[in-house]
């Protein structure tokens, strides 16, 4: 049985290969608040400022589809794929993500606080000042991704791992780490929560790269002189 270090590694499934891939219609017509969307394939739609909140996304499928703005609050996702996806803006606050696969997408400036996060694999996407202040994540994989300005603060980080990715200017400030796995990371760039760092596992070269903000917030003095 592979370890889990090696399965966030592994490649992304296709389309044809998920198990609800015959199944799937094409969708018609427009979101709504409260839809249900059940074996749904979405493809190439552009939805500007949809209102979809408390909807149900239930074994779909999305390629090539663009979210700009709209209203998502505490909609549910349930065994979705995501292939070439982009999110900009957006206001997806206490929303719901279970056994999702997110590949080659770019949410950018979307807000999820609060959202719950489970079994969900990032692949090759670019998260850019996307807010999850508060959120819960539990077996989480960010893989050869890029998370530049994401806001983790008082989240809660529960067998989270970073394979492959570059972290920049990411904040931790009073989240809750357990069996986060920084190992695999590119590049730590922190900006706040260092001290947030408990309960995570990083490589000792990264410890070194660390050193001097973990001096600082011990209050140690390196004085090499």
């Amino acid at each position: 049985m592979p370890k889990p270090r090696e399965q966030h590694r592994r490649e992304p499934r296709e389309l044809t290969e998920l198990p609800y891939a015959d199944h799937l219609e094409p969708f018609e017509g427009r979101l709504a608040q409260g839809g249900d969307y059940d074996t749904v394939l979405f493809d190439g739609q552009e939805f500007d400022d949809a209102d979809a909140s408390n909807a149900r996304f239930i074994e779909s499928a999305f390629t090539s589809v663009t979210f700009t703005g709209g209203r998502y609050r505490r909609t549910r996702f349930s065994d979705v794929w995501l292939s070439g996806v982009r999110w900009v803006g957006g206001d997806l606050t206490e929303s719901t993500w279970t056994d999702a696969e997110i590949i080659s997408s770019s949410p950018a400036g979307t807000a999820l606080p609060g959202a719950a996060m489970n079994h969900v694999a990032f692949h090759r996407c670019k998260l850019d000042s996307v807010n999850l202040r508060a959120a819960e994540l539990r077996e989480v994989s960010f893989v050869e991704c890029t998370l530049r300005d994401v806001d983790f603060m008082g989240a809660t980080l529960t067998g989270v791992s970073f394979p492959g990715s570059t972290l920049e200017r990411v904040r931790f400030d009073k989240a809750r780490m357990s069996r986060v796995d920084l190992r695999g990371a590119v590049s730590l760039g922190i900006s706040d929560g260092y001290d947030a760092l408990h309960g995570a596992t990083i490589s000792g070269v990264q410890l070194m790269e660390l050193a001097p903000m973990f001096a600082h917030i011990l209050g140690v003095t390196v004085d090499n002189g």
